[in-house]
This record gives structure tokens, sequence and C-alpha cells, in this order.
């Protein structure tokens, strides 16, 4: 059998599995089982044991459940809700203010978790209902709350940019790194469309009566001030040690998951209720995570195995005769694609092993293509008709929001991040700066 025809059995069989709504992890191992047994006869029962033990041996994913419990720890425990009230005084007065403050909460969240989940959890039962509350357009809102979410795949601490970094053998901290500055570039955007949206339309986004601001006095206003320096030190102690090579990346993120414990107990809110919630969460994502990665590399093993990957090098680069731009676009078109039906971790461990070769062999730098990769996932997350984010809004949503709300909220916030795109595909030192400035080079 052909490698062409190969990829296409595999992979078409993959789609098929989960168009009948079975679990991502399960589709994957199925397929990958039924194509090593198929393909390459009883030997291939051994290939699920050895990526177990891959799995085991990756030292380095003990920080996903580190920091998911350090995301969910300062979520559970009212510390993001007391974040959100600091942006809801201090920038209730402008109009489409609200919505400005969320997108400010979303990039803080993103700093203290590295997935999207808790963002989304968080706007949608914190901000969300404020802002319907407060008579804000139910999907410009709507909109806002699921594109600011998917921020926290990009801004440190990553876990998406973790797992590349293990997948891509390249340093974290440098990707951790090269993902600042396009994430605070996305955020911008968002904020800049909310800003002018609201102001040409004031009704999308009224700000908050006077006689409810007068009410506030300042000494409240700089009392909660004081809800953003907890995160801020948190972040700053676990990213500080790390970057300054006092703890490795494990230990970093223990230090989070301690700090965000211990600031839930000084505030006095680390209850038996605070406690067992978070470990709950923490670990049915960790299980998700650890089954779909599992998973993927049975998956990623079998079609290696069987010399596969070949035929995307042969297909772009000598069958259609590509040139190195045109093969990175349709690189990106297909995260986008395989990111409708695929979760992004499952996308990942298959689909990279793949391209990374080929961006090297491209000449293009793998940090920056782990940014790129990183963007189109949030892309794919926010997009019809398996967007992960779309799920998640429509489970958490009040009944008012419709799906079509859903779908139509997220256009304009699309648009926005192919804009990044392109802007970091065109100018690819905003995500190479202050990784080579901490290299010295």
């Amino acid at each position: 059998m052909s490698y062409e025809l190969i990829t296409l059995l595999m992979f078409s069989s993959l789609m098929v599995m989960l168009l009948t709504g079975q679990r991502v992890f399960g589709a994957i191992g199925f397929v990958a089982a039924a194509a090593a047994l198929l393909l390459w006869g009883d030997g291939a029962s051994e290939m699920p044991f050895n990526a177990t033990f891959q799995v085991l041996n990756w030292y380095p994913l003990l920080t996903l459940p580190l920091f998911i419990y350090m995301g969910y720890m300062l979520s559970e425990s009212g510390i993001a809700s007391d974040l959100y009230r600091m942006f809801h005084v201090w920038m209730g007065s402008l109009k489409g203010g609200l919505a400005l403050g969320t997108i400010g909460l979303m990039v803080i969240i993103s700093a203290m978790n590295g997935l999207s989940v808790a963002g989304m959890a968080i706007g949608a039962s914190v901000a969300l209902p404020e802002l319907l509350r407060r008579g804000y357009d139910k999907v410009m809102v709507t909109g806002v709350i699921q594109a600011g979410s998917s921020l926290g795949i990009l801004i440190p601490p990553s876990v998406v940019l973790v797992l590349y970094a293990m997948i891509a053998r390249q340093p974290v901290l440098q990707l951790w790194l090269a993902g600042i500055i396009p994430g605070l570039l996305m955020a911008t955007l968002f904020g800049i469309y909310v800003y002018f949206r609201c102001r040409r339309h004031p009704e999308l986004g009224p700000p908050l009566p006077a006689e409810e601001l007068e009410k506030v006095t300042w000494g409240e206003k700089l009392r909660l001030l004081k809800a953003g320096i907890a995160p801020i030190l948190i972040f700053a102690s676990m990213m500080g040690l790390f970057f300054t090579g006092v703890t490795s990346l494990v230990e970093s993120s223990a230090v989070g998951a301690t700090a965000a414990t211990l600031t839930a107990l000084w505030k006095r809110r680390l209850t038996w209720r605070v406690m067992d919630d978070t470990m709950r969460q923490t670990l049915s994502i960790t299980c998700m995570f650890m089954w779909i990665i599992l998973a993927a590399l049975c998956f990623g093993a079998v079609y290696d195995g069987l010399g596969a990957k070949n035929a995307i090098r042969v297909l772009l680069l000598e069958t259609w005769d590509l040139g190195p731009w045109e093969v990175l676009i349709m690189m990106m078109v297909s995260f986008v694609v395989l990111g409708m039906f695929l979760d992004d971790t499952a996308m990942l461990v298959i689909v990279a092993p793949l391209y990374i070769p080929l961006v090297r062999t491209l000449g293009f730098d793998p940090i920056w293509f782990g940014v790129l990769y990183v963007i189109t996932c949030q892309v794919a997350y926010i997009t019809p008709p398996f967007g992960y984010n779309l799920f998640l809004m429509r489970a958490m949503a009040p009944p008012e929001i419709t799906l079509v709300d859903i779908y139509r909220s997220i256009v304009p916030f699309v648009v926005l991040m192919l804009i990044t795109i392109a802007i970091v595909m065109a100018f690819p030192q905003l995500a190479l700066w202050l990784p080579n400035m901490y290299s010295g080079r």
C-alpha cells in the first residue's frame, strides 16, 4: 500500500470516527490499533504498551496537573472574581469598559493557568451574567469571552507550548517568551475592536450609571487594586525563579501551585469545598490530556513506523512543487481544518512530528512555527462546526444566548486572529525578539 493511500485511509477513518460522536482519545486510539493490526501485523500489539511508557517517561508532563491545579485554585477560591470586580470599578465608566475589563481579566487568567478552559469557565460564570445584566450586546460579549479565553494557550505558562516543546525538542522558556508579544498583540487588537465598536454604537456596551460610580469611593478603588497584586506575585515568583535558572520547569509549576494555595489560605478562602472542587477539576482535565496524548502517540507511532510521514514531504515539495511560504500556509490551513475536529493536544501529538522536520528543511525557525501553530489552534477553538470553545460556551451560557448567537459572535474575532497570524508571519521578530534577547543573540 502506498504512503499516500495509508495517509488517506488513516486520517479519513479518524474523521469518520469523530463524526460518530466518540470521545477523541477513543477515536484516535481505535484507528491507530486497527491500522497497526491491518497494515503491520501481530507485532503491532506492543505499540500501545511502548506508548504508555513513553508518556510515563515524559518527566515535564508533571507540569500539567500542577499548572491546572494553580488555575483552578485561583478560580475556585474567588480570586478571579476579585480581579473582575477591580476591572469592573476602574473601567466601568468607559463605553464598552466592562468588555475591555473582561479582556484584561482573560489576559491575567491566561498568565495564571495556561489553558483556555479556566478562562472560559471564569468568563462565562463571572463576567457574562454581569455584562448581560448591564445591557451589553449578548453577541459581542459572547465573542469577547470565547476569544479572550483562547489566549490561555498562547500566553505563558501555556500548557500547549510545553507539549510542543517536548515534541519539537525546543526549550520551553524560549517558547514561552515567544508567545508573550503575539499574545499581547492579539489581546490589544481585541480591545481596539471592542473600544471603537462601542464608541460607534454605544448601545452595545453602555457605561455604568454615574450614580453607581459615585458610590464607589477612592478608598475602595485602591483597595480593589490589591486584587491584582496576588496573581502578579504568583506569576512573578514562578516565572522569575524559572527565568533565572533557580528552578526547573516542573519545580516552577510546583512553586505556582503552592503559591496559589497559600494565597487562598491567606485570604481565608481555602475551604474543604474549594479544595475538593479544585482537585476534582484538576484530575478530570489532567486525565483527559493524558488519554489524548497516549492515543495520539499510538497513532503517530503507527503512522511514522509505516513510513507514511514521507507522503507529506513528497506531496508538498515534489508532487505539488510548492515554495517554502506556500508550504507554510498549507500547514496553517491544515491546522485550522484539523482543529475543527481534534483537540489541540491530539492535533499537536499527531501532526507536529510530521511537520516539524519539514519546517527545519524549509529553513524556518521551530520556535516561530510553534507560535504560529498555537495561534491557528486559537482560530480552530472558536471555528464551527466542532470548535472546542463553542461547545463550552453553549454548555455554560444562559438560555437567551442561542447557538446562532454563539456562531455569529466569533466572526470578527476570527478575522482579528487571522490578522495576528499574518502580522507574525510577516514580522517573525515579534515572536523571536524576546527569546533572542534572553539567549544573548
